[in-house]
């Protein structure tokens, strides 16, 4: 049997952000039509052992209790669960209780993931959060109480924002003492409320000096970056998450999720009503294709090794030279320097 991991898409929220091209709608109580759809992806699946499973959204703490019971027993019918496994489950602060953590965590969730996505009034209004800084502090206070694990979002490189502003919402983010932060670069989408309004984000040299400013501090923590994103401290990475960027297996399930079995890649359709229509979309990747979505995704891990036998020498000297990348036996990563032209290292390597 493989091993592999679960993504769980959940399409619902309580609103629409105006930066989110997720594919997700503001909706509740609309749960039942999904269940045929979960239920034909599972059983389509190839059978074998979770080592991580993933609900994202969306906002999946919308979830009601008998909804998940009934994921979790047809998730469980059709594949082992390995006993260590990784369960995490996003999280908005004003869409889940006390209450509902703990029905989480008594049913098998040991990773929360909340998306605060700002600790300042002003930029949560900006975003269009419909929580508050008091609401956001207190949910991931609680959640630390209940979960073993916890990750916290907080987005970035908004308009005008200063140096000292960001400085002073990492420090407060860091006074909750979690085990692993996401920090997101506002980017703005064509078909988003964001995009449709141009509005601008922080100038790109800006955005140079919050990422630097962002790895200074956090390394200075603990608590360094191991991924273009992502910053935990030792052994506190996300397993799932790892294996997308280390061309591992998984499978997703659900509205618009995606999965990788070998050289194998599946898509499902982006919206609920199209979803529930089309079973899910399966390509044969080349090896040309599969070699290049792993460097992709490999590089942009700052801590791991990424094998350079099938890399042209020569390339890997220019990205030495041009101090872009480590190189040793065991492979190459990127400097900060290198994170911060990922794309032209990138284009530079393939």
């Amino acid at each position: 049997m493989e091993n592999f991991g679960l993504y769980i898409h959940w399409p619902y929220c309580l609103s629409k952000c105006p930066y989110c091209d997720f594919a997700s709608r503001p909706m509740v109580g609309q749960e039942d039509i999904l269940k045929t759809g979960y239920v034909r992806d599972i059983q389509n699946a190839p059978k074998g052992v979770l080592t991580s499973l993933y609900f994202g959204g969306g906002t999946p703490s919308m979830m009601s209790e008998k909804f998940f019971d009934f994921l979790m027993h047809e998730i469980t019918n059709h594949f082992s669960i390995a006993p260590d496994a990784e369960i995490t489950l996003e999280a908005n602060p004003d869409a889940i209780t006390p209450d509902k953590m703990r029905f989480f965590r008594d049913n098998g969730v040991n990773r929360l993931s909340v998306g605060v996505q700002s600790l300042r009034p002003g930029h949560l209004k900006f975003l269009g959060r419909r929580h508050s800084v008091a609401t956001a502090w207190n949910t991931v206070h609680q959640a630390s109480k209940i979960f073993p694990r916890i990750n916290m979002d907080l987005i970035y490189g908004l308009p005008h924002q200063s140096l000292k502003s960001w400085q002073e919402e990492l420090k407060t983010a860091l006074a909750l003492d979690l085990g692993h932060y996401s920090f997101y670069q506002l980017t703005i989408e064509e078909n988003t409320v964001f995009g449709k309004k141009k509005v601008q984000t922080c100038s790109e040299k800006q955005a140079v000096r919050l990422y630097e400013l962002t790895d200074e501090i956090m390394n200075k923590a603990g608590i360094p970056a191991y991924e273009v994103s992502n910053y935990a401290k030792k052994g506190e990475e996300s397993r799932h998450n790892m294996l997308y960027w280390t061309g591992g297996n998984f499978i997703g399930i659900g509205p618009s999720a995606q999965g990788r079995i070998g050289n194998t890649a599946t898509q499902n359709e982006r919206w609920v009503g199209d979803w529930l229509k089309i079973a899910t979309h399966k390509e044969v990747l080349t090896p040309e294709q599969v070699q290049m979505e792993h460097l992709i995704m490999g590089l942009r891990l700052r801590q791991k090794f990424y094998p350079k036998q099938n890399l042209n020498p020569d390339k890997i000297k220019e990205a030495v030279r041009r101090g872009w990348i480590i190189e040793n036996p065991q492979g190459i990563r990127p400097t900060l320097q290198g994170t911060l032209m990922l794309n032209q290292l990138i284009l530079l390597l393939a």
